[in-house]
């Protein structure tokens, strides 16, 4: 039941992915792609978490280490692993699963709604994540961290999950266990002041976190139960 995680920069770790399963006892193994370090055999794991990083995969001949994000990725897939691929690692699983992925219209950074798509709705993981931590009811919309200039095409056979106003393409779901999140469920209040820092913006997002963090982080953890926990 392990899990690899893999890291395509040294900026961007598993935050509270890694929190989750360090407290549920559930072993993992991050690889630190960027700084060569060569992922172990998937032989060992049943899970795979790709994690984001500010290069494009249209950027490969500059970026190598992207080459063997791919390949993990395609491999993974084969085997019908389990993955969960989060910006940059969405964009690279929809790249492996033959769709084209480019610089978008505009940069989306910060706390943006998605909403979730038919599809969305009946996908028993995204409602998960729609469930209100606190009061427990339903949101067909609510607020995510996003930090992204890139997009993609929904790949052939996948199910779009989630959009945003921006972007129409936000979550998809590639058979039963596969699935691509644009934006960022995993980063603590320490990762995005990290990230933010040196930013005009930066105050107002600051603001912007104390008031939609603990939301966030109880919508991640519903999806963590469901995705690393169940079948």
């Amino acid at each position: 039941m392990a899990v690899l995680i893999l890291k395509n920069t040294r900026t961007e770790g598993p935050g509270t992915i890694g929190e989750f399963l360090s407290r549920e006892g559930i072993p993992f193994h991050v690889a630190e792609l960027e700084l060569g370090d060569s992922p172990p055999p998937l032989e060992a794991f049943s899970t795979l978490v790709m994690l984001g990083g500010p290069m494009g995969v249209y950027e490969m001949a500059s970026y190598p280490h992207l080459q063997i994000s791919s390949r993990v990725a395609r491999e993974a897939i084969n085997r019908e692993m389990k993955i969960l691929g989060i910006c940059l690692g969405a964009q690279v699983l929809a790249h492996c699963l033959g769709a084209d992925v480019y610089p978008g219209h505009e940069k989306e950074i910060g706390w943006h709604h998605i909403e979730l798509t038919g599809d969305g709705l009946k996908d028993h993981r995204m409602r998960k994540l729609a469930v209100h931590p606190a009061v427990r009811d339903f949101w067909r919309k609510f607020r995510m961290f996003h930090w992204h200039g890139d997009t993609f095409d929904l790949p052939l056979g996948a199910t779009r999950l989630a959009r945003s106003a921006l972007y129409d393409n936000q979550a998809f779901r590639y058979g039963d266990r596969v699935y691509g999140f644009q934006f960022h469920p995993e980063v603590t209040r320490e990762m995005i002041s990290a990230w933010i820092d040196g930013l005009p913006e930066a105050d107002r997002m600051r603001r912007a976190t104390e008031q939609f963090y603990d939301e966030y982080a109880g919508r991640a953890l519903n999806f963590y139960r469901s995705f690393f926990r169940e079948p």
